[in-house]
């Protein structure tokens, strides 16, 4: 039987399609698989959505109105898993199509299919800023790039499950001057370094990323200029800090285990609402920031974020009204702003093994310039 082009990529998009299981690539272990991103560590039934058959007919008859090469770049996107750099997806958003007692626009069809099954409403989604239909209020054409989108992670209160949330503020969470090799710190880490882009006239630099292994640094600071910054340590296409070309002499097994993990790493990006980190890899990260707590905590934070979700990670308005008093990051040297702290794959403070972060195998400092 003749097969025309456009049938084989539809059949390539259908396998390539998101499991409607979750994954299991989380931080396990005896401390659970929670997280401020809820829902994602939970199973989907099928018939939620349908049944198989149905889904798949209608994602067939969907598919099938689209372009020839709005296909090409579909799939693109959807076997890339989003390393591969593709353009928008541009289709009418108010065209509708049901799977069983529930119906949803075009886009979120497409969100659910190759993207995140669970999925139940837009409201539970961010836009990426690189997007072209980032910020635009319900236009005729909507792009449908699944990996445009991003989860958004919601902070709830949990005050009893300690699965959520690890306080993780002791004066030991980094690496203090006699056990970091080369650099001289005081708190927060890695700050003399800081002081030093800020004191040599580069005004231009909206923060400053350091990447460490366990208690050693590795590389030199890397100076944000750009509004997004992608920080990976394989990436097809990637531009920005890649962790892959610096050279670690650390021979640990777990670090070399989870440095090879890290993959597509993160996006941090300067919006105007704050600055967002996306989890564009395969496995949890988990960040601590004073502005993600509630003002009065005696305590910061360490938020789990999955694989697929944004977080706001650092909010301007909020950390110019911050006073801190019993936190020993912002009280030593105020003049340095704010940083936040980002683990990949391994988890710190009360619920795990590592009760600081620089325990953690491979971890980030993001040092914002607030002048």
């Amino acid at each position: 039987m003749f097969r025309t082009k456009r049938s084989g990529l539809v059949r390539r998009l259908w396998r390539s399609r998101a499991p409607v299981e979750g994954d299991g690539e989380t931080d396990r272990g005896t401390h659970g698989t929670g997280g401020c991103c809820m829902g994602k560590a939970t199973k989907v039934a099928k018939s939620n959505a349908g049944s198989e058959a149905e889904l798949k007919s209608l994602t067939h008859s969907v598919l099938k109105k689209i372009k020839e090469k709005q296909l090409e770049l579909l799939l693109q996107a959807v076997e890339s898993k989003g390393g591969a750099r593709s353009p928008c997806l541009l289709l009418p958003g108010k065209a509708d199509a049901k799977v069983g007692q529930q119906s949803y626009s075009l886009p979120m069809l497409l969100y659910k299919v190759f993207r995140w099954p669970d999925l139940r409403h837009s409201s539970e989604l961010k836009r990426l800023s690189c997007c072209e239909s980032y910020g635009k209020i319900n236009p005729e054409l909507v792009c449908c790039n699944p990996h445009h989108m991003s989860r958004l992670c919601e902070l709830g209160e949990v005050p009893n499950s300690k699965s959520l949330l690890s306080p993780s503020d002791s004066p030991d969470s980094g690496p203090s001057s006699s056990d970091t090799v080369g650099t001289t710190y005081s708190a927060p880490v890695g700050l003399s370094d800081s002081l030093a882009l800020q004191e040599s006239g580069d005004r231009a630099h909206w923060c400053v990323v350091a990447y460490w292994e366990e208690k050693t640094r590795v590389g030199r600071l890397y100076s944000v200029q750009e509004p997004s910054l992608d920080i990976f340590y394989d990436l097809p296409q990637g531009n920005g800090f890649c962790l892959g070309q610096l050279c670690s002499e650390n021979k640990s097994q777990l670090v070399q285990m989870v440095r090879a993990k890290i993959g597509y790493g993160i996006q941090l990006t300067r919006e105007p609402d704050g600055v967002w980190v996306y989890n564009r890899s395969c496995y949890p990260i988990f960040i601590k920031s004073a502005t993600l707590d509630n003002p009065d905590s005696r305590t910061l934070l360490v938020h789990k974020v999955f694989p697929g979700f944004s977080i706001k990670a650092f909010d301007y308005d909020k950390a110019g009204s911050l006073q801190r008093p019993n936190d020993h990051e912002f009280t030593q040297q105020p003049r340095t702003g704010f940083t936040v702290q980002i683990s990949f794959v391994k988890g710190w403070g009360q619920c795990y093994t590592r009760q600081f972060i620089s325990s953690c195998p491979c971890w980030l400092e993001v040092i914002f310039n607030t002048r």
